[in-house]
């Protein structure tokens, strides 16, 4: 490929990436620079109308890789349980009706007053089984996304992939599998062998990519770092799951407040040509 013609055959960008623009205004950047993949957030997908988004996404011939997100299924009162589980089926409905078969869970922190991480993860799993038949139901796979441990404890107790797939395995693969987000396992060296166990039972729904930068942000939450700013290589990352036998899109996920801050077009520009310099291309290509 040349410098001008990237190969963004497998890129796909998650709209968290470049939330400044509007659907419309994704969809016509995606066509005019080649983006063929968008990961889409059921807010903005829902502010916009689920069925007029899908009919926007389709006309503008792009795939929608995944919808983001279902989960916080840690409660421990009925009516929130209950709330919660109708919510995520309201989330594999809209991932149905967008044409993607991937719904992205991120699980849950600890209930107020509860430091007990065993208990909630628990309650994941009872979730899940009323979940995964109902997504099947719907051409639906379940990601379990396991976020860095400095999320424990408000926003998703599963914090490592094996605890992703000692929950995944429960239920078939088919049904339920995980997402593996470089920014929340590059620091764990059991993620590799964690990758090829996914791969090896075909429970790699989703890979997503971002760097890690330092110092992190107050709130620390829009701290991702664009591909090739930080500490982690994505080539090596990128090896892990192919070798593990993954060979479907790679999302590009970043919560960042600088590039929140700049026009939308050129962040979604420069993340392709990262993606291109930084995980198609060899070392020194």
């Amino acid at each position: 490929m040349t410098d001008t013609a990237p190969d963004l055959t497998r890129f796909s960008i998650n709209q968290m990436t470049v939330k400044q623009l509007s659907l419309p205004e994704l969809t016509t950047a995606c066509r005019d620079l080649g983006v063929g993949g968008v990961g889409l957030w059921r807010e903005p997908v829902r502010a916009y109308g689920v069925e007029a988004a899908a009919k926007l996404v389709r006309d503008a011939g792009l795939t929608v890789t995944t919808l983001c997100r279902g989960g916080f299924l840690t409660a421990v009162d009925p009516g929130e349980r209950a709330k919660a589980l109708a919510d995520n089926r309201r989330a594999v409905d809209e991932a149905a009706a967008l044409g993607t078969d991937t719904l992205v869970l991120v699980s849950g922190g600890l209930p107020a007053g509860s430091k007990d991480l065993g208990a909630a993860r628990e309650r994941i799993a009872e979730a899940l089984a009323e979940l995964a038949p109902y997504a099947e139901e719907h051409g639906v796979r379940l990601a379990i996304e396991p976020l860095h441990p400095m999320f424990a404890s408000d926003r998703c107790v599963v914090s490592t992939l094996a605890q992703a797939l000692d929950l995944a395995e429960r239920f078939p693969a088919h049904q339920v599998g995980v997402t593996v987000d470089t920014y929340h396992v590059w620091w764990d060296d059991r993620a590799p062998e964690q990758i090829a166990r996914a791969g090896a039972a075909g429970r790699i729904h989703t890979f997503q990519l971002a760097d890690w930068t330092t110092p992190l942000p107050e709130g620390v939450l829009n701290g991702r770092g664009q591909i090739g700013d930080g500490a982690i290589d994505m080539r090596e990352w990128k090896a892990y799951v192919e070798a593990a036998g993954y060979t479907g899109a790679i999302e590009v996920e970043l919560f960042n407040e600088g590039l929140w801050a700049r026009d939308g077009r050129e962040v979604l520009a420069e993340t392709a040509a990262r993606f291109a310099e930084h995980v198609v291309q060899p070392h020194g290509g």
